[in-house]
């Protein structure tokens, strides 16, 4: 499947507002959905020197550069997004991790 059979045309600012609103609903359940995985990894991890994981990173943005090759969309959008997004979840996991141990942010 690529990009261009998913998006529905439009001749408007208007209906491409629309799509791209509902669109960010999708997303942000779907980013809240991820947070609580990551507050569960917090939760597991024993150490915070478990908290940045390299090679997973590497993996995940590697993974959806496929994905994103696959699908029509633009690699250098998408791995520039999940880059700037696991950095914010690893910012998140390490606060978690510092409350569910009851120490100062580091």
């Amino acid at each position: 499947m690529t990009l261009m059979t998913t998006i529905q045309p439009c001749s408007t600012m208007a209906e491409v507002r629309e799509h791209i609103d509902a669109l960010d609903v999708r997303i942000v359940a779907l980013l809240a959905e991820r947070s609580g995985y990551v507050a569960q990894a917090a939760r597991i991890k024993q150490s915070a020197s478990q908290i940045v994981d390299n090679p997973r990173i590497e993996f995940i943005v590697e993974r959806v550069r496929a994905q994103a090759r696959e699908a029509g969309a633009p690699e250098a959008v998408m791995e520039a997004t999940y880059r700037a997004m696991i950095a914010a979840f690893i910012e998140f996991e390490r606060s978690e991790f510092n409350h569910l141990r009851g120490e100062a942010k580091s």
